[in-house]
């Protein structure tokens, strides 16, 4: 099954799930929304569920007032990079694997990034060369609301939307002060899995697509 999404910011374990699954379009020419994935994440910490968010420059707008999502810039004004990575750092680093793929991840936070868009594609990637699977590399050439013959998952992008779907529990760096957190950042399980997360991954029920 060919099943299209939106490419996010270390994209949740729900998305992951689905890339590891299926075969995979990227929707690159939809406009921006706020309040979505697409400069955001979720990770767990010391005090719980916490939230990653990648400030944006709001230019560029169309004819109808809206914004390529290919478009957005990332402001960089602000030095958001040093504050995401030392977050992680705090956060894993007494996870299992934290050490074992830093150096991968910690250049991401090192360099300054245009477009956000671009800057996603590339934590993407970087979390398909840690878990040594292939990257899915189609993308669309225009933007169908009700495409047809592909599975829509690009509802997937959308963080007011809370997703049920059965996730069997693994250990989590806090999980002595917190109960388990369902379905965030691909890299908090990357961190306190390793290499098990491709098989857990593959284990995770796809039913919400169909909803």
């Amino acid at each position: 099954m060919k099943v299209l999404l939106h490419p996010g910011y270390f994209p949740n374990i729900a998305n992951f799930a689905v890339m590891v699954q299926q075969d995979i379009c990227w929707e690159v020419e939809d406009n921006y929304q706020k309040q979505t994935y697409r400069n955001r994440s979720y990770v767990c910490t010391d005090s719980g569920k916490h939230l990653l968010s990648i400030p944006i420059k709001h230019i560029g707008f169309n004819i109808h007032g809206k914004q390529k999502y290919k478009d957005v810039k990332i402001e960089n004004e602000y030095n958001w990079q040093r504050q995401h990575w030392r977050t992680l750092q705090t956060a894993y680093r007494t996870s299992p694997f934290f050490e074992y793929y830093e150096d991968d991840l910690a250049p991401l936070f090192k360099k300054h990034h245009t477009f956000l868009l671009d800057f996603n594609m590339k934590t993407i990637q970087c979390i398909h060369e840690c878990l040594q699977i292939k990257m899915p590399t189609g993308k669309t050439e225009t933007y169908v609301p009700s495409p047809k013959h592909i599975k829509d998952g690009r509802f997937l992008v959308n963080a007011k939307n809370n997703l049920e779907f059965v996730q069997e529990e693994y250990t989590q760096v806090f999980n002595d002060r917190h109960p388990f957190i369902k379905n965030v950042s691909i890299l908090d399980l990357l961190f306190n899995e390793g290499p098990n997360a491709v098989t857990y991954l593959k284990n995770i029920n796809l039913d919400f697509l169909n909803d």
